[in-house]
């Protein structure tokens, strides 16, 4: 196949959608397609122009305010037209569109190219987390119309299934995610690592994410004066100063990636996520991977990963004495904890990358298979440009 991926976000900046991004291009390479990644230049201007077999092309981009890592490209729907008219893709894969994303959203329906969009960010949701809940409804109308003209919406849980479909969107089909098991496994825990961050042998209680405001990280203060336990923080954003303020006892080490963020992971005895807008959630996967429990909030992507009493607990959002609760069941009972941890493990074993993967390309094929006339006529659109 020829691919072209649109990507809202992608290298340098490493968050949920580059590194889902990352995981499918090393199946597309794998399978030998021809791929083209369109994404927003890097703040440097120094980014590769290949990744794993593809060719990126870069458009101008400037930073998003009081977020200097996250970019957004700018110009209009003709130019990305003209981009993908030139490259000839058989499908077009929108990964968590909204802005550069609802460009090329218009422009494959104009060439009448299939569009597979992936919706894994909850941007709407992040209005009123920002102070800005005006905004709230603009963003769901973005949303819709984006997936609206896509020939097939895919999601990557039950909560977002239901929250499209909820709002009148079409063709809507579950794609999870996959976690990669040999990466995070539980060989990786590391006893040196947990004697760095918790010199004192405390049980540590982890976290993983940005520090963005959408994310909540300033709920785990409810977790503050637990006995012989370390909260650490691995991530970084813009949020990192006012945490460390609110979680003063914490240990934050900053931005792990690689086989530094497996051991971390590896190294945790609890796993918290107390974000309520998470479409999927991919670092309670490679928790789990890691044979960690989870506590995590219950709305989102969480409901489907976290099973209460076996793999973990969830919460009622909000509730953060209940999320306190839960961490000290596990973390005061090591037998428990061990049980949950054990059944996270084998829960996650078959949620490979390539077996998600292989389940996109028959997405990527329906798509192609339901619009033959359109697939086939707009190269011809596309030459008069």
């Amino acid at each position: 196949m020829r691919i072209a991926i649109v990507a809202e976000s992608f290298l340098p900046l490493m968050n949920g959608v580059t590194h889902s991004i990352l995981r499918v291009l090393d199946y597309l390479q794998e399978r030998g397609d021809d791929v083209l990644v369109i994404a927003p230049s890097a703040h440097d201007g120094g980014a590769e122009d290949h990744v794993k077999g593809a060719e990126i092309h870069r458009l101008p981009a400037v930073p998003l305010a009081g977020y200097a890592n996250v970019r957004v490209a700018m110009g209009g729907v003709y130019r990305v037209k003209r981009i993908l008219a030139d490259y000839a893709p058989d499908v077009v894969h929108l990964a968590s569109p909204f802005v550069l994303g609802w460009r090329a959203a218009q422009a494959a329906a104009q060439l009448g190219i299939p569009a597979v969009a992936v919706y894994q960010t909850e941007v709407p949701g992040y209005a009123a987390r920002y102070g800005v809940p005006f905004l709230e409804n603009w963003a769901w109308n973005r949303v819709e119309n984006i997936h609206l003209l896509a020939s097939r919406t895919l999601v990557p849980s039950t909560f977002a299934l239901n929250q499209l479909r909820g709002r009148g969107i079409p063709r809507v089909r579950m794609w999870r995610r996959g976690v990669d098991t040999a990466r995070f496994s539980p060989d990786k825990r590391d006893d040196g690592w947990r004697a760095s961050v918790a010199p004192a042998g405390h049980r540590i209680i982890g976290y993983v994410g940005r520090l963005a405001v959408e994310k909540q990280v300033e709920d785990l203060a409810a977790l503050a004066g637990m006995p012989d336990t370390t909260l650490v923080i691995v991530g970084d954003g813009p949020q990192r100063a006012a945490l460390q303020e609110t979680l003063p006892g914490a240990v934050f080490t900053g931005f792990l990636g690689g086989d530094d963020l497996a051991r971390a992971v590896a190294s945790f005895d609890l796993f918290v996520h107390p974000g309520e807008f998470e479409t999927f959630c991919q670092t309670i996967q490679e928790a789990m991977a890691s044979r960690v429990p989870v506590v995590a909030t219950g709305r989102g992507g969480p409901l489907d990963l976290v099973e209460n009493s076996r793999t973990g607990w969830l919460y009622e959002p909000g509730d953060l004495s209940a999320m306190r609760g839960h961490v000290l069941d596990l973390m005061g009972d090591d037998a428990k904890r061990r049980a949950f941890a054990a059944a996270a493990h084998a829960s996650v074993q078959a949620r490979t990358w390539p077996a998600l993967c292989s389940e996109l390309i028959c997405h990527y094929t329906d798509v192609i298979a339901e619009q033959p006339v359109l697939s086939g006529s707009y190269k011809a659109k596309g030459a008069a440009l």
